[in-house]
């Protein structure tokens, strides 16, 4: 699944292109992704300019002329892409937007696990229920140690998984959380309630780091991801544990390589020598 660099690398890709452009067209191919469209949702987009794209989570944001807001998730295999090449569909293009330069922009999602919603003004995009429960952004001026290990105190659960839970830090996914460890030095099993003081400004840190160090790379690739433009991440190439299970690690050489677990379903990666 995508998670906050590549989301964000996407917004930035359609924001170039798209921001003061009218929508001229929607082609709904199908009914229903993940979830039903919005009813109503062709009227309320077509002749609408797009003001800017933002960024929430793991939602794409377009803000629109008037107030209304529509949000895109990606899901496991969305992508969002750019292109001049009419309105003929292809394979998985489940929704086309077609705007007032000829651009055209195609929902392709293979998995159909994305979604498409709509909050009918700024206000309520505050209050709708996909963004409502959310963390703080992990790359805003209110994300820092002791908020992190505000969110943290008490907890019983490894940290790996409280990393995951939305409602702590809002867009990190497996890929990012793994390398926000070992670059914080923290192993995964640890508790997540004892992350805090300099464990937490560590952390905290850390992963501001990496999300800005992938998003500089255009995000990672895996599977489905291209960026708006249709290309290719590259920060997969500078991934220091995740998917290198029996690799040695890049820090400290202790001969053990990285560890592979699984928690809560998912791999995780690990130097059991450096991070404790």
């Amino acid at each position: 699944m995508p998670e906050l660099p590549e989301v964000e690398t996407v917004a930035r890709g359609l924001a170039l292109r798209l921001t003061g452009r009218r929508v001229l067209q929607v082609i709904l191919n199908r009914a229903d992704l993940r979830f039903p469209l919005p009813p109503g949702l062709v009227a309320r987009l077509e002749g609408r300019r797009v003001e800017r794209i933002a960024r929430r989570a793991k939602y794409l944001l377009f803000h629109l002329e008037g107030g209304g807001v529509l949000l895109a998730h990606l899901g496991m295999s969305g992508r969002m892409v750019l292109d001049r090449n009419g309105t003929d569909a292809a394979k998985h293009d489940h929704v086309m937007f077609r705007f007032d330069d000829g651009t055209v922009l195609r929902f392709n999602d293979a998995r159909r696990f994305g979604l498409l919603d709509y909050a009918a003004t700024a206000e309520a995009l505050h209050r709708h229920p996909r963004l409502a429960h959310l963390g703080p952004e992990p790359l805003g001026n209110g994300f820092s140690g002791p908020v992190l290990a505000q969110a943290l105190a008490g907890r019983a659960t490894a940290i790996k998984a409280a990393l995951l839970d939305q409602r702590v830090v809002a867009g990190l996914g497996n890929i990012y959380v793994c390398e926000s460890l070992y670059w914080a030095r923290l192993s995964p099993r640890r508790r997540a309630g004892t992350v805090a003081g300099e464990r937490a400004e560590r952390l905290a840190a850390a992963i501001r780091d990496v999300l800005e160090r992938a998003i500089a790379a255009g995000g990672s690739s895996l599977r489905d991801y291209v960026q708006a433009s249709g290309e290719l991440g590259y920060f997969q190439h500078h991934w220091a544990v995740y998917g290198k299970e029996g690799a040695p690690c890049p820090d400290c050489g202790c001969g053990r390589g990285i560890r592979r677990l699984v928690q809560g379903g998912r791999s995780t990666f690990y130097c059991a020598k450096l991070q404790r």
